[in-house]
């Protein structure tokens, strides 16, 4: 899993596998889940991230494993 911060798109990417991707829906208004050939999420993308981080530094993602 990889995570990808695009500050002047304003997305963020969640790559979930390394399939190529066959087609997207979006799931929300600004959320795009991209899938794969067998029909499994591959991606997740957030659009218009700004305005969901309420001034959050994304420089310094924080990861937590539980």
């Amino acid at each position: 899993m990889r995570l990808q911060v695009d500050e002047q798109a304003d997305a963020l990417y969640f790559h979930l596998g390394d399939s190529p991707v066959v087609h997207s829906v979006e799931a929300a208004p600004d959320v795009v889940l991209d899938f794969n050939e067998a029909d499994e999420v591959v991606g997740i993308e957030m659009l218009r991230l700004s305005a969901r981080s309420c001034g959050v530094d994304l420089s310094a993602v924080h990861f937590e494993k539980q």
